[in-house]
């Protein structure tokens, strides 16, 4: 995706709300743009790295559980005698808190499951995301446990043009997460075009050359693991200020299977492949809800992810890539004789 491209599909998106007036359909956007955004953290480590964290969910239900704690305030009774209270903090700092404590629990699982690979490390992300789902459910205390933490600060901002009212803060929540994504994509592109991206890059192509050269394989992973741990963690604050109510589902395995879903079938290892397969996995299934059964819904949905993987298996960047490329191949051929034929000619 080219500089231009990316800067007009940010423009087009920032245009939205001049044109639609559907809650709903803000409803459905911001969805999309909280879990694209997950999707594009995972894909620093499943992409440019091909290391696949079954347990990123995790980093996610502790961004959402970290900032809706922070923002609500919270009790916490250490001993018989002394209670620690926690009072209440603004949203953006909440927001901060979740990004730097996702962060430290990626240093904290990087530094754990990074001396293993393959089916190991697989196994320690899994139980890790599992971990941190049943301290939340059974730590009653300080996360509600399954009656949920609610009534969760809103991130809601005033807009000139608009009337105070629903409509207004689902288009203020919607122009936050486009400015958080925006931001995030920056980053893991700066990432990805320097010293850093290249190390990630070449361990997940040849590990032992990479290793033989000089490249410290723990230490990258590990930088990898915290920046998409954080970016995650960031989403999942988002994700509770939005729906002002977070419980352990929030650590549901589904939604590591979107993220990676939206990875795969958009390409992973690419800057825009999220991005593709998060508008696409983002929209289907509400578009699919108002025009078949929901068991019809889950076939086609199945079937579109086994034609994608079956067709593209590079994904879809990466096939639109290539057919533009033999596209500007041909056109560069063909035009070739028609120069060789003018050239003849004025020299005859």
């Amino acid at each position: 995706m080219t500089t231009t491209l990316q800067w007009l599909f940010v423009a087009l998106l920032a245009c939205l709300p001049l044109i639609l007036s559907d809650q709903y359909v803000f409803h459905v956007l911001i969805m999309m743009g909280v879990f694209t955004i997950g999707a594009m953290s995972l894909n620093l480590l499943l992409g440019f790295t091909g290391q696949l964290n079954l347990g990123h969910v995790a980093f996610f239900g502790i961004g959402a559980y970290t900032s809706a704690l922070v923002t609500l305030g919270f009790d916490l009774q250490l001993t018989d005698s002394y209670t620690f209270v926690f009072e209440p903090k603004p949203v953006w700092f909440g927001l901060l808190c979740a990004v730097a404590l996702a962060g430290l629990c990626g240093w904290f699982v990087g530094k754990l499951s990074f001396r293993v690979r393959g089916a190991y490390f697989v196994i320690v992300t899994i139980s890790f995301a599992e971990v941190v789902r049943l301290i939340a459910l059974n730590w009653v205390d300080l996360t509600e446990g399954p009656m949920a933490l609610n009534n969760i600060p809103s991130m809601a901002f005033s807009i000139p043009w608009l009337d105070d009212g629903p409509l207004q803060r689902k288009v203020a929540v919607y122009y936050i997460v486009l400015a958080v994504a925006v931001f995030a994509f920056l980053l893991i592109q700066r990432i990805v075009q320097s010293r850093l991206g290249r190390a990630m890059i070449a361990l997940r192509e040849n590990e032992p050359l990479a290793k033989s050269v000089g490249v410290d394989v723990t230490r990258y992973l590990v930088m990898a693991a915290i920046v998409s741990a954080a970016i995650a963690g960031g989403a999942g604050g988002l994700y509770a200020h939005y729906v002002r109510i977070v419980d352990p589902d929030v650590f549901l395995f589904i939604y590591t299977v979107t993220m990676v879903i939206m990875v795969i079938s958009g390409g992973k290892g690419t800057l825009a492949g999220p991005i593709v397969g998060g508008v696409i996995f983002g929209l289907l299934p509400e578009f699919l809800r108002g025009h078949t059964l929901p068991e019809v819904q889950w076939i086609l949905y199945g079937a579109l992810m086994i034609l994608i993987v079956f067709f593209l298996p590079q994904g879809i960047v990466p096939a639109v890539k290539k057919w533009w490329a033999n596209k500007q191949q041909d056109s560069a051929a063909g035009a070739q004789p028609a120069l060789d034929s003018r050239v003849s000619e004025q020299k005859g």
